[in-house]
């Protein structure tokens, strides 16, 4: 099976491995397990996102009192975390696989330092034939410090990884032009960087995770937006995974199967054997490893730089322009040197974020000077 992506970030959700009592669903996650087996066995490496562990210890625990949201999740994902890592051992073993467990915080990603750390871990582990099998570490992590969700970690383990695609699997098809639940909805097949879905999202989140269709929707505009393709598809249809390779496969080898559908075009006209899911077109732009960290960076951020509306008006042209103190207007919070902190328009509106060359106390005494050191360098900034 000639594939032409060689690594790829496959991120299963928690409502695809459980069943509706919240038991985890053996026969779904072997199925999961046999695909992923083929494209591994077919040169691609893979990167493994799995939720699934609170589902799964819910099952296995009776807590003897009531428990407050973070105490529960703690006691089910300590518990099934090790039920889950231990039924892929077991599935993955009969395909003569190795895998390896990574447990992760939002925190190791908020230095350059960790964040490298952990992409060196699951290299050597893809250079030795291991499937890193990755997932949050919710017995350590609590709720102002937790990721949205999985989509949010699989968004950043594409991007640290220099994937060059990210499957997320639902349990529906992808994304709709209505109401997934409305018989007239149909599934949008690709999706441009400039297509306003605001219309479309439902806002409701699924039973056992922590995230919905929004979530989802943003992370994949922004990976999509650092090169990566990203597919949204239902997890819980036969063959999903090896059947994706195959339709994108078949779009590469010819282009003019790489183009734009809306959901008023005939899909069925553009794409052989048609599949239900959603893909978002990555941008052609290629983007370095710094700036894609500073780009899921946002949930880390120590300060504010307001800027004024000239520099505003800069960071928004063809220019590569850096934020020099003279543009600056306001400076909020502390931070030091090499941390992140986001940018603040003129109107007040956040439109990105940047690793600070200096820190706040040293910024403030040049705010508004020029020909003063640069605050914020061109390539450690991120506008969106």
């Amino acid at each position: 099976m000639g594939i032409d992506f060689n690594r790829i970030a496959i991120k299963i959700g928690s409502n695809v491995l459980t069943r509706r009592d919240g038991t985890l669903d053996i026969t779904r996650m072997s199925a999961l397990v046999d695909q992923i087996a083929e494209l591994h066995k077919a040169g691609i490496e893979i990167i493994l996102v799995s939720s699934g562990a609170v589902a799964s210890g819910r099952s296995e625990v009776c807590p003897a009192k009531k428990l407050d949201s973070v105490d529960q999740r703690q006691l089910f994902s300590a518990v099934g975390q090790a039920k889950l890592i231990n039924r892929y051992y077991e599935l993955f073993r009969e395909h003569g696989i190795s895998v390896g467990q990574v447990l992760t915080m939002k925190e190791n990603f908020s230095t350059r330092r960790h964040y490298l750390n952990q992409k060196n871990c699951m290299t050597v582990m893809l250079e030795n034939g291991v499937i890193p099998i990755v997932n949050e570490n919710d017995t350590i992590s609590v709720s102002e410090l937790m990721f949205t969700d999985n989509d949010e970690l699989s968004g950043l383990i594409a991007s640290m990884m220099d994937a060059q695609a990210l499957i997320i699997l639902s349990n529906i098809d992808g994304i709709y032009d209505g109401s997934p639940t409305d018989p007239g909805s149909r599934v949008i097949r690709e999706i441009g960087q400039d297509k306003d879905l605001s219309s479309y999202i439902q806002t409701s989140k699924s039973s056992f995770g922590r995230g919905g269709m929004l979530t989802k929707t943003n992370i994949a505009r922004k990976v999509a937006d650092e090169g990566i393709t990203v597919i949204i598809a239902n997890g819980k249809r036969d063959n999903i995974l090896v059947e994706i390779m195959k339709n994108e496969r078949l779009r590469m080898k010819d282009k003019g199967w790489d183009c734009p559908i809306t959901p008023d075009d005939n899909p069925s006209s553009l794409i052989p054997n048609p599949l239900n899911y959603t893909r978002f077109i990555p941008s052609p732009e290629p983007v370095s490893s710094i700036k894609k960290w500073i780009a899921h960076s946002e949930g880390f951020a120590k300060g504010e730089l307001h800027i004024n509306h000239r520099a505003t008006e800069l960071l928004f042209s063809d220019k590569a322009v850096s934020i020099l103190p003279v543009g600056i207007t306001d400076i909020i919070g502390e931070f030091e040197k090499d941390d992140i902190v986001r940018i603040i328009d003129f109107n007040g509106k956040p439109i990105g974020v940047g690793k600070a060359n200096c820190d706040s106390s040293q910024a403030r005494e040049t705010m508004g000077k020029h020909g003063k050191k640069t605050v914020v360098h061109y390539d450690y900034l991120y506008i969106e």
